[in-house]
């Protein structure tokens, strides 16, 4: 596994053998999960309660799952990477990225890059009496509102999830229109929320792919208490190494 910054130009490696470190945009999506407005705190630290919190119609039998679920053996397997709170599993042809915040240096988001399309992967933590998803999807649609973009309701894989339309403006300064995917799971304590990108966004057809790593990702949400919404911590993987930059 190799850290580095890539050219904005470079092809994507066959493997998910590299990181690339980028910096976080304000998007809708950012909006819904925020500590402003959450009340209490999780004060009860098992962190091995059953994934039956899952909201009502949430498809999670096949993923994605809290550490509890499995087994600790498979967690060491060559194809699964540890990014702390979330360990995923990578695909072949997939670039993993870490989005990191520019000021604290902390890593806010994994992005997992597939040719055209992209699934941005962010945790928190929720109440243990019950999900959050369906607030957060409502606070997230209206973000979007008011970004003068577009949100509905849809049924997908996972249940009800957000298709999302808003103006991004790109390094060109010119504005057009992203439509995302915006999926959410309530497990134990924890909120798993993916944002699909890119083709996959609007092209069933190329969406099985980014739906599958979702349904890959282990979840270690921790026993410390933690406010509701707080975001779940991420790390860069064991051994990975910031490489130097390429010259242009």
């Amino acid at each position: 596994m190799i850290f580095r910054r890539k050219a904005k130009n470079e092809d994507a490696p066959e493997t998910v053998d590299a990181v690339e470190e980028t910096t976080t945009g304000e998007t809708a999506e950012d909006g819904g999960t925020q500590d402003s407005g959450a009340e209490g705190s999780d004060t009860e630290g098992s962190g091995t309660e059953e994934s039956s919190t899952a909201a009502a119609g949430q498809d999670t039998a096949g993923g994605p799952f809290d550490v509890t679920e499995v087994d600790p053996a498979t967690l060491e397997a060559e194809d699964r990477i540890d990014l702390g709170a979330l360990v995923i599993t990578g695909l072949p042809g997939m670039e993993l990225r870490l989005q990191v915040d520019e000021q604290s240096g902390d890593v806010q988001a994994i992005l997992l890059v597939l040719e055209d399309s992209a699934l941005e992967l962010r945790a928190f933590a929720a109440p243990k009496t019950a999900g959050i998803w369906d607030e957060v999807r409502r606070e997230i649609a209206g973000e979007a509102t008011k970004m003068g973009g577009t949100a509905s309701e849809t049924e997908g894989p996972f249940g009800t999830e957000l298709v999302l339309v808003v103006p991004v403006q790109d390094p060109e300064g010119q504005i057009f229109s992203q439509t995302s995917r915006v999926i959410g799971i309530d497990g134990p304590r924890w909120l798993l929320r993916g944002t699909v990108l890119g083709r996959a966004a609007v092209e069933p057809d190329a969406a099985p792919p980014m739906e599958q790593a979702f349904r890959n990702v282990v979840v270690v949400r921790g026993s410390e208490p933690m406010a509701p919404r707080e975001s779940l911590a991420l790390k860069l993987p064991a051994g990975a190494q910031p490489a130097a930059e390429e010259e242009a």
